[in-house]
């Protein structure tokens, strides 16, 4: 599996295999196991998506930090991935756990839809 390098090839993926929604639904899953209370439309639009989700990752970061590392354990993100990333810039460091929560919940999805 070749992973995407960017949001916008992840989108274009799941789209052209029509698993955009159940990206949406995988993700809304698994922030109702991390008791975090956030769920997203089915239709949500991806660039709706992306901001919505950039924005509750950085009030988790700056507010609600053990919340923020239980979400990465349940969508499961490696964790040397998120040892890479520089956390000088909250900001920054927001949005590239953002795609990296998305990479993550795309493979689950990719998988399901690959071997059943």
């Amino acid at each position: 599996m070749q992973l995407p390098a960017t949001f916008e090839e992840l989108i274009d993926e799941a789209n052209k295999l029509e698993l955009y929604s159940k990206l949406v639904k995988q993700l809304n899953k698994d922030f109702l196991f991390a008791n975090i209370d956030l769920d997203f439309d089915e239709a949500i639009l991806p660039t709706s998506l992306k901001l919505l989700l950039h924005e509750t990752v950085y009030k988790l970061i700056q507010e609600k930090f053990a919340e923020y590392l239980n979400l990465l354990y349940i969508i499961d993100v490696p964790e040397h991935k998120i040892k890479q990333l520089n956390g000088d810039d909250t900001l920054k460091l927001s949005e590239e756990v953002t795609f990296l929560i998305l990479l993550r919940e795309w493979q689950k999805v990719w998988f399901k839809h690959k071997y059943s």
